[in-house]
């Protein structure tokens, strides 16, 4: 994006710069490619392979710069697995090398959701299909109880930021207050206690307390920054200008076609906010989707949206990916190309969202990389990031109960509650909290138990 250079074939032009040894460029090509097709698990299973494979196997880069780059797309709004690919990339192969590590970490994700988005809208209302998605909602509400549980723990280190989660549990829960504004006070209130009271707000030592040496990497500890990694004002200045171009010409171009009222426009607009607003991860960032795409917009119902969770949770690549489900499902419900075209309006909007939603973290990287790779020892402006990890425990608890209510009880608290739901979802969360089983095969056996039960039925 600010690189003129054209994308080399081999690393040669780097090493002159000063940078490293040799990564081919076709070899990273296909490790990018592979990871887009693999990277499950989450963002915690999506850096341990990246780590695994770069750190460990492949030496590309050593320990300490790999968390180094970790740190600082935690740091950012946006899905921290996908930054931290890009900035690998970057960092061997210039801008080119980000762009591309970054794209092939999504493209997979998006193709399949696509088609699976178009299954779930044409064939969703058969037994079949119905069944399968009866399982797989208790499932999904057990899952988002143990990523509250799972970012609670590590997050949650004294009183203090447990009151923090509490706190914004009542917002959200009782008041109904958005997300964006809980945000906004985490971090005037993380920002001020780091000042005040810095020892309540330092984090455990992270992913870099287990850290230990691999061996001479390719980019190692002592390894020079390369020249495309130096931090200058003229290059942050046209990556900035750059990210604004690639907003605003879709943008415009979109308000110019269709209007600003229309689904597309809408999209875009508000998928840009919610790019913005990813602090702590996908789960953070869906009681905003919930509040815009479901109350606010009506692109999608509630049950559709722990649907598309679920798809979301078994495909490769971010979480976050559930705004393409969501922008699918909206469009072809909105039908803005008419019946015929239905297929086109919900590719093209999971598409337009897709782009709106993950170019911000290219920006991010791309501009802030330079920067970052100039102070490698001294990032340590965390306090508010650790206050809205906190008060993000608390919306997430909030979402799960929003999904419980809507689960067990389908037709609301006077009726009569789903028993089989619930029985489901406990039996999900003693396999995701005892037994330590994975996503996807909760998912699996859920989605089978929930077969047999609609078929029983």
């Amino acid at each position: 994006m600010a690189d003129a250079a054209p994308v080399p074939d081999a690393a040669g032009a780097d090493e002159q710069a000063g940078g490293r040894a040799d990564v081919p460029w076709r070899e990273a090509f296909r490790f990018w490619l592979k990871l887009g097709f693999v990277s499950f698990g989450g963002p915690a299973g999506q850096i341990s392979i990246m780590h695994q494979e770069l750190v460990e196997r492949r030496r590309w880069i050593s320990e300490q710069r790999f968390l180094h780059a970790l740190n600082y797309c935690m740091l950012l709004p946006g899905p921290e697995a996908q930054q931290l690919a890009t900035y690998i990339g970057w960092l061997m192969h210039r801008s080119w090398g980000g762009i591309v590590a970054g794209t092939l970490f999504v493209l997979p994700s998006l193709v399949l959701l696509v088609g699976l988005s178009w299954l779930y809208m044409a064939f969703g209302h058969l037994p079949l299909v119905a069944g399968l998605f009866y399982g797989i909602k208790p499932a999904v509400t057990a899952i988002v109880l143990q990523a509250a549980h799972r970012i609670g723990s590590r997050a949650l280190t004294n009183r203090l930021l447990l009151s923090l989660a509490a706190l914004s549990f009542l917002a959200s829960f009782a008041l109904q207050i958005p997300f964006p504004f809980i945000v906004l006070v985490a971090a005037g209130l993380g920002y001020a206690g780091g000042q005040l009271a810095p020892a309540l707000f330092q984090t455990g030592g992270g992913h870099g307390s287990q850290a230990r040496h691999q061996g001479p990497s390719l980019i190692d500890d002592h390894t020079p920054t390369p020249a495309h990694a130096r931090f200058a004002w003229p290059r942050l200045a046209k990556v900035c200008a750059a990210g604004l171009l690639l907003w605003a010409v879709p943008m415009g171009l979109l308000t110019a076609v269709w209007g600003w009222d229309q689904v597309f426009t809408q999209m875009s607009w508000f998928f840009t906010k919610a790019a913005l607003l990813t602090f702590g991860g996908a789960y953070a960032v869906l009681p905003y989707v919930y509040q815009g795409a479901v109350e606010q917009q009506a692109w999608l119902t509630p049950l559709q949206m722990i649907d598309g969770l679920a798809l979301g949770e078994t495909t490769p690549g971010p979480l976050i990916m559930v705004v393409a489900f969501v922008a699918f499902v909206g469009a072809y419900v909105q039908a803005p190309f008419g019946a015929d075209g239905v297929f086109l309006a919900g590719a093209l909007a999971a598409t337009l969202v897709t782009w709106f939603t993950f170019l911000p973290s290219f920006v991010f990287i791309l501009a802030g990389g330079p920067l970052v790779e100039s102070t490698r020892k001294n990032l340590t402006f965390t306090a508010p990031l650790t206050a809205i990890t906190a008060a993000v425990v608390g919306v997430i608890l909030n979402l799960a109960l929003f999904f419980g209510y809507h689960v067990f009880w389908p037709r609301g608290l006077t009726g009569a509650p789903d028993f089989a739901s619930v029985v489901i979802a406990l039996a999900a969360g003693l396999a995701l909290f005892r037994y330590k089983r994975s996503v996807i095969e909760v998912i699996a056996a859920c989605a089978a138990v929930g077969l047999v039960t609609a078929l029983w039925h």
